[in-house]
């Protein structure tokens, strides 16, 4: 993608416009504020810049390397370097250490049909260096005495890279720097996208203003297809509800508690001297992005007898706080959506995580920037996530999808 110096007296231009400036739309700023192949001028577009109702906000910030496909284990595993040498990455500034928890993710099969998906996981998940072993229920039980493992075929654990992360620092320095280093975020809501030629030239503003660009980057999370939208793209990125919840227990456990995720699809994890729990409604189906009315029932009905049966110490809980936040949710493989897409070259595509966005930014942002700067991928190949493959309705397969 060629770069092209836009600014110029009269109108307002930019080279790079991103809409939305959660943490892919600041991992995409930062990135390409830094990368020697590019020196033109980028502008955030955040509608709500307190990010309250962001997807971003509302995250659990979590990382594994338990992926199915070999290129998520590549991203993740990249952003566990990311996190290591996080203040190597800023000259001149003063970015303090990230902390994390690396209490590893337990995935939990109650069928042999799990189990050897698991094992199938555990033996690519190897192959990339990951530290992945599959536990028989009497190690389980071993490692950790508090689980319930009676109705449980094996689990799939990874103590190295794996658990929680900072990920609020890494958003909040992102932006920064990005600002730091010449990008311009600005509070407004993108209204419209003005094309010539299959070619964006600019996006109107809810104010009214035209913004001439060279390239927009649509990092919109939950209304990256309203956005698409506005380009005359139809893209398969919803936004659906997921419920959290953090708990304290009469009867806390003598160790931490991975990221276990029961063969239900409930998750639970420690969170600092309590606990935090959370799920897919089992009613999962598209909502206003602006809808983050919780079910009162979730947490009686479905959250706590997982957890009570799975954990026996978890009968007697109290809940401290829960919220509702949004996946990105990619209808057809619940992957992300990254790249150029194929007729309109200058509209990229940074969208549809479905749950597993946070983890991914760094990976992410620095390919989106590779693209922008150089019309290429230069250190990750992402092109298996390209919209390529909406169009022709051919799935990335991951299984490892929570």
């Amino acid at each position: 993608m060629a770069q092209t110096t836009l600014r110029s007296a009269g109108r307002p231009a930019y080279d790079v416009v991103i809409v939305g400036g959660a943490m892919m739309g600041s991992a995409v700023a930062w990135w390409l504020s830094l990368d020697p192949g590019f020196s033109g001028s980028v502008l955030v577009v955040e509608r709500d810049p307190s990010y309250e109702g962001s997807s971003t906000a509302a995250s659990n910030s979590c990382i594994r390397q338990q992926f199915s496909n070999e290129l998520n284990v590549q991203i993740s595993q990249f952003t566990a370097d990311f996190i290591r040498t996080f203040p190597e990455r800023f000259e001149d500034a003063e970015i303090p250490s990230l902390a994390t928890h690396y209490f590893g993710y337990m995935y939990l099969a109650d069928t042999e049909a799990f189990a050897s998906t698991l094992r199938a996981n555990q033996a690519l998940q190897a192959s990339w260096g990951a530290a992945t072993q599959i536990m028989t229920p009497a190690e389980i039980a071993e490692a950790y005495p508090f689980y319930n493992v009676d109705d449980i075929v094996c689990g799939s654990h990874n103590l190295t890279d794996e658990g929680y992360f900072d990920g609020g620092t890494i958003f909040d320095t992102w932006r920064t720097q990005a600002r730091r280093n010449g990008v311009e975020y600005c509070t407004n809501e993108v209204v419209g996208i003005e094309l010539l030629d299959n070619r964006v030239t600019g996006v109107r503003l809810a104010t009214g203003e035209t913004v001439h660009c060279g390239t927009v980057v649509n990092a919109a999370g939950p209304r990256a297809a309203l956005v698409a939208a506005m380009a005359g793209v139809d893209l398969p990125v919803e936004p659906r509800k997921r419920y959290c919840f953090t708990f304290d227990a009469a009867e806390s456990l003598d160790r931490a508690l991975p990221l276990t995720i029961d063969p239900t699809g409930v998750h639970c994890r420690s969170d600092g001297g309590s606990y935090l729990a959370g799920c897919t409604p089992d009613d999962d189906h598209a909502v206003n992005p602006d809808d983050r009315a919780a079910d009162p029932d979730v947490w009686e009905d479905k959250i706590w007898p997982v957890l009570a049966h799975r954990i026996p110490a978890f009968e007697r809980v109290k809940v401290l706080n829960r919220w509702v936040g949004h996946y990105s949710y990619n209808t057809l493989d619940q992957n992300a959506i990254v790249g150029t897409h194929p007729t309109i070259e200058n509209f990229v595509f940074i969208n549809g995580f479905s749950g597993h966005g946070l983890q991914q930014s760094p990976a992410m942002g620095r390919g989106v920037a590779e693209m922008i700067a150089y019309g290429e991928y230069r250190s990750l190949d992402l092109t298996p996530l390209g919209f390529e493959r909406i169009l022709a309705d051919e799935p990335f397969l991951e299984r490892a999808v929570i």
